[in-house]
């Protein structure tokens, strides 16, 4: 029996589906934290212009943004809830042992939901009741409770990857716990930066890639390149910022968590001169089968020299270190994250080159056909980026002081899968219902664009135009909707 087999027959029966559990929320929930995030600011850069330059379209465009941001914000409440409650239910043991030293991110996020909810209400409200500059005034907290929301988590996150902020007592249980040590650990910056960024990116190529949809269907009005252009420029821009981030994450990893870096470059043995494996499957012997070998370049990657020296797993015993299938799932999800990223840097440069040499938008169908998937794209990378930070650090669940299966709970495996059977039918019914609101949306937007362009009177408050009914707003601040033309 090999070392792997032996350390997953010795695993709490618990232990696979409280995972698997756990995965599925997580992996359903960050599907919605892009959106969360980043479009309050996708949509009050929006505003801004349409306030700015008096641009109907893009108040329009900026209210309609504001209704999906409400919705996906109301289910990200939700799954983010049950994530909350699974912590607790799924690994009693971790936050038994270390709630008091690291509880306070969730505390943190928990205030910035609240607040969120809140703003979001009010940045509604104030479409047809406020005056516009009141009213985008009020919505300018929104992206800072978002990124506020991101810092309690994240804060929890690289506590458990790199752990400060406390001693241990005679019987192994933390005691004197600095709160900011604890929040601000070596991997807290890192690690929220690069997350920032990727929901930004993310978030502007999901909407742009709508709009990209339109543009390729024929749809070439101004709606629908000013709905376009603001949020991939955003996207665009971030991109190759996000790529410096990127390799500045993996060389803080190489540093404070030198086994997870063997795992995401599958490096067996402690050596110099170590070369890079684009994917391929890491063998209970060491070696690598299939992948692309590039001499030299992983020693090169994290040193900046071919003599740097790369811990590999084996410096560590069996039973502190990611089986070998683990090592090969985190290293095959941060070779996919790294090339979705250096795609996406690819496409940036097209669409950059293209507005400082002509000043206008690319026209090439293909290109169109790429920003369209970027955005899925996006959402795998960051959920690659996921897989790689937790499953490369197993079999931790605090880096080097508690082991996932000491966190598990005593509950039944049978009821633990029948728990996940349950979540799976909710979670499909929850985003289902996600889906069918969004097109509902849709389709209302585009009968009311519809009855616009014949000339004859959409229902409220479409007519009304971005803020409201018109005897709401004092003359000359408010905007109208946009002329028949730049509307489908």
């Amino acid at each position: 029996m090999n070392t792997s087999v032996h350390l997953l027959a010795s695993a709490p029966d618990q232990l696979l589906p409280a995972r698997e559990l756990m995965a599925f929320t997580l992996a359903s929930h960050i599907i919605l934290v892009p959106l969360g995030v980043a479009l309050p600011l996708i949509t009050l850069v929006m505003h801004y212009r349409g306030l700015r330059h008096k641009d109907a379209t893009a108040l329009l465009l900026a209210r309609r943004w504001s209704a999906v941001m409400a919705v996906q914000f109301a289910v990200g409440v939700v799954t983010g809830t049950v994530l909350s409650f699974e912590f607790g239910l799924l690994w009693p043991g971790l936050m038994g042992r270390w709630g008091d030293v690291f509880g306070i991110g969730f505390g943190v996020e928990a205030w910035a939901f609240f607040l969120e909810a809140v703003l979001i209400a009010i940045y509604l409200y104030g479409w047809r009741r406020l005056k516009p500059r009141t009213h985008f005034l009020l919505g300018l907290p929104l992206p800072a409770a978002a990124l506020l929301g991101a810092f309690g988590i994240l804060a929890a996150n690289s506590w458990m990857n790199t752990p400060r902020g406390f001693s241990l007592d005679s019987a192994g249980h933390p005691a004197d716990v600095n709160i900011w040590k604890a929040i601000f650990t070596p991997m807290f910056g890192p690690q929220y930066w690069h997350f920032v960024v990727a929901m930004l990116i993310t978030a502007g190529y999901t909407v742009a890639g709508v709009y990209a949809v339109g543009w390729l269907r024929g749809r070439h009005d101004r709606y629908h390149r000013l709905g376009f252009a603001v949020p991939f420029t955003i996207a665009a821009v971030a991109t190759p910022v996000q790529f410096v981030l990127g390799d500045s994450i993996a060389r803080s990893v190489f540093h404070k968590q030198p086994v997870k870096f063997a795992a995401m470059e599958v490096v067996w043995k402690t050596d110099t001169r170590v070369p890079e494996y684009l994917f391929g499957r890491l063998r209970s012997d060491g070696s690598v089968s299939g992948g692309i070998r590039v001499p030299l370049l992983d020693s090169l990657l994290a040193g900046f020299s071919p003599d740097t020296r790369v811990v590999g797993l084996t410096s560590v015993p069996p039973d502190q270190r990611p089986t070998v299938l683990q090592a090969t799932i985190a290293h095959w999800a941060f070779d996919i994250m790294v090339l979705i990223g250096s795609a996406l840097v690819l496409l940036a440069l097209w669409y950059g080159l293209v507005w400082l040499r002509h000043r206008r938008l690319p026209a090439s169908k293909w290109f169109y056909r790429s920003a369209a998937f970027a955005g899925l794209f996006s959402v795998v990378a960051v959920e690659c980026g996921w897989i790689a930070t937790e499953v490369g650090r197993q079999p931790w669940i605090v880096y080097q002081n508690m082991r996932v299966a000491e966190a598990v709970t005593a509950t039944r495996s049978s009821t633990l899968w029948i728990m996940f059977g349950l979540v799976v039918v909710v979670y499909l019914f929850i985003f289902g219902s996600l889906l069918v609101v969004l097109l509902k949306l849709r389709t209302r937007w585009r009968d009311a664009d519809a009855e616009t362009a014949a000339g004859r009177s959409a229902d409220p408050p479409e007519t009304d135009g971005p803020y409201g009914p018109r005897t709401s707003v004092p003359a000359g601040e408010g905007g109208g909707a946009p002329p028949a033309g730049d509307r489908t």
